[in-house]
């Protein structure tokens, strides 16, 4: 890489940027209304879609730019065929020291022991309720025992980490936030709820559904007593994380839309089809897929880099009348 480019990637605003989210498919086997259209999907050609040599190669060029941490998204990305090849590449990528996956937990149980093994640190589970009425309204799939599987499978492996995430969203899941809380207590597990974003496909997302974080700790509160605010936590993260008094356990929540937590954001994104984004609610994307496939040098796909970061804006603005809500749902994006 030429040395007149920079070694970290700084937006306009000072951060920096270290923490690369990878989509490797649009595709899933799930249809939750907050990220996807139960019917007629358009998922992209095959052709279009970044292989696992080109995934690895722009990582290592992040790499370069001073990126650490990978997290591997979809859709969801236990459909794409032998996940744990492309972990196992991504492994061997120098000042690559954390990689991270988030899945709905469906196949895990049968990919749990192959994706440790090639070298995953820490895995993100989808369980927004335990009630399989409601996982169905979500998902409006079946599978709330296939996710419970890939929990126990996964505990079995003993990852560096397992959390739980759960999409709140009020007049449905309430009724579900304690059964979730007291099953990630008795399990040990790290549990996060995520207020409804306006990222649905069938673009139906309004205020009003906005389950707050705020709301949900008092619930919490109420049935297991006062939250501590925990100190030792990533400055960078988009969690708020507390602990509970009467045992070492993280609970935490992130409030995109109630509380934005944009400061601190040190976050970029590649699209399953290549495209650059700054931001999860971006509304332009830099094209690295197209650079890569016209003979585009390293040197060149890291000042693609280097030009999208340097355009990120402060905020994602959902808290303001101004919002430019994107056009591509969660899937498109990558989680």
């Amino acid at each position: 890489m030429n040395d007149d480019l920079p070694t970290q990637l700084i937006d306009t605003f000072g951060r920096v940027h270290t923490n690369l989210r990878i989509s490797v498919t649009d595709r899933c086997n799930i249809r939750c209304f907050y990220c996807m259209p139960e019917h007629n999907v358009q998922f992209k050609p095959r052709s279009e879609i970044l292989t696992f040599e080109e995934i690895v190669r722009f990582t290592k060029i992040t790499a370069g730019l001073g990126v650490n941490k990978i997290r591997l998204t979809g859709g969801e990305p236990l459909v794409r065929q032998n996940l744990d090849q492309l972990v196992r590449a991504i492994r061997g990528i120098d000042r690559i020291d954390d990689i991270a996956l988030t899945t709905n937990g469906i196949l895990l149980a049968d990919q749990a022991e192959a994706l440790k093994s090639a070298g995953l640190d820490r895995l993100n589970i989808s369980l927004d309720t335990l009630d399989p009425d409601t996982f169905f309204k979500i998902s409006r799939r079946s599978g709330l025992d296939a996710v419970l599987a890939g929990i126990e499978a996964a505990q079995q492996c003993q990852f560096k980490k397992i959390r739980l995430n759960a999409i709140a969203i009020t007049q449905l899941t309430e009724s579900s936030i304690l059964p979730l809380a007291t099953f990630a207590r008795e399990r040990r597990l790290e549990l996060r709820f995520i207020e409804f974003m306006p990222l649905d496909a069938d673009d139906a997302w309004s205020q009003d559904q906005v389950l707050t974080g705020q709301k949900i700790r008092s619930m919490i509160e109420s049935e297991f007593g006062p939250l501590v605010p925990k100190t030792d936590v990533d400055p960078s993260q988009p969690s708020t994380d507390y602990s509970y008094t009467d045992l070492d356990l993280c609970v935490g929540f992130i409030n995109p839309v109630s509380q934005p937590f944009c400061g601190s954001c040190n976050r970029l994104r590649l699209t399953a089809e290549g495209q650059i984004r700054n931001c999860l609610f971006s509304t332009v994307e830099w094209d690295a897929r197209k650079m890569m496939r016209s003979g585009g040098s390293d040197a060149d796909i890291a000042r693609l880099l280097v030009e999208c970061i340097s355009r990120k804006k402060k905020g994602h603005g959902i808290d303001s009348v101004e919002f430019d809500r994107p056009q591509r749902a969660m899937y498109q994006i990558g989680g």
